[in-house]
């Protein structure tokens, strides 16, 4: 079994409050947080922005393997995930939309029923408990 980790430390309440969180890796080291940067426009990242990227870079990395099973190695993979946090009842992830531009020399459908396989398959998508949707095209 993998085990990874991330750390958070919080001072102060959820409006004037800060925190900071890190990677095992030191990729994140105490990078700042906090009410602002997540619920208004103020410049930082915040948990839905983490999620996001977690979910891109572990999508891409599925697709590629997937591909790969097929005999089809991927020259390029662009993945962006959105993460919808809906406030209207307290907040709450209820949507995760993946946009993904694949280059590959494939037929364009083989690439497609990968895409699909990788939006079910992939670690994070299995995590997130909430409706995921994708749009992909073949570049």
């Amino acid at each position: 079994m993998i085990k990874k980790f991330g750390t958070a430390q919080w001072s102060g309440g959820l409006q004037d409050g800060t925190g900071t969180i890190s990677s095992q890796s030191g990729a994140l080291d105490a990078l700042q947080y906090g009410f602002n940067k997540r619920f208004q426009d103020e410049p930082g990242t915040n948990p839905e922005e983490l999620i996001g990227a977690a979910h891109a870079a572990c999508f891409a990395m599925a697709l590629s393997n997937i591909m790969g099973e097929d005999d089809i190695v991927p020259d390029k993979i662009d993945a962006k995930s959105t993460i919808h946090l809906d406030m209207s009842d307290g907040p709450k992830i209820v949507k995760a939309h993946i946009e993904v531009t694949i280059k590959a020399d494939a037929d364009e459908s083989r690439i497609m029923d990968a895409a699909g396989k990788a939006k079910e398959g992939c670690p994070v998508s299995q995590l997130l408990d909430c409706e995921i949707t994708m749009d992909a095209k073949v570049a």
